[in-house]
């Protein structure tokens, strides 16, 4: 099974010249669960989130190194793809937790990787089979209290309900109660909705 920390520590490896300061790199999905976790499955890809600590340069280097199709995507059987800010179901401040023990031995990335309970919440958009899968380890490991899940994932409805994503929460809500019901064992959470959000 590829490891995701194998694949930046041979990325760091060939990036060359070090940067003026280490890069920070935010791990979400998966491969976040996997570094931080003893949770371990298959995947393709190794999603990282878009932020102003990547420049056209960076990210160009960093897709010529190690995204799909490269020797080291052939290496690890994984590939890092960069995914825009605003496109996970995510709280407007989300949380990141460094990887210490793994940021020391790299010379010119700072890896970040997004709380569980958050990328549950992230997940419940999407939600298919392989979301499912990681939602369901993650409930069994103990690491999504119910009370912290909803407090996430009504702070994420918050902020999706400005902007016209807010047509797509009912289903996010439908998720949820899945999850509640059928992974934690809960009542399913009533959560208020912006009322304009079928128009």
């Amino acid at each position: 099974m590829p490891l995701v920390d194998d694949l930046f520590r041979d990325l760091d490896a060939r990036w060359g010249t070090p940067p003026p300061a280490k890069i920070r790199l935010r791990i979400i999905g998966s491969s976040a669960l996997m570094l931080q976790t003893d949770y371990e499955r298959g995947t393709a890809d190794s999603d990282v989130l878009e932020t102003g600590d990547l420049s056209v340069g960076i990210k160009k280097r960093m897709l010529d190194l190690a995204g799909e199709g490269t020797t080291l995507h052939q290496r690890h059987r994984i590939y890092i793809q960069i995914v825009p800010s605003g496109i996970p179901f995510l709280p407007q401040v989300a949380l990141y937790h460094p990887l210490a023990a793994l940021n020391a031995e790299l010379r010119n990335f700072d890896l970040e990787v997004l709380d569980v309970v958050d990328v549950v919440v992230a997940k419940l958009k999407r939600f298919h089979a392989a979301d499912r899968g990681d939602i369901d380890a993650m409930v069994k490991e103990g690491l999504v209290p119910h009370e912290r899940l909803v407090a996430r994932f009504r702070a994420a409805v918050d902020y999706f309900s400005g902007d016209a994503r807010a047509s797509d929460l009912p289903k996010y809500v439908t998720n949820l109660h899945v999850v509640e019901r059928d992974y934690l064992g809960a009542a399913e959470t009533d959560v208020e909705l912006p009322e304009w959000y079928d128009r």
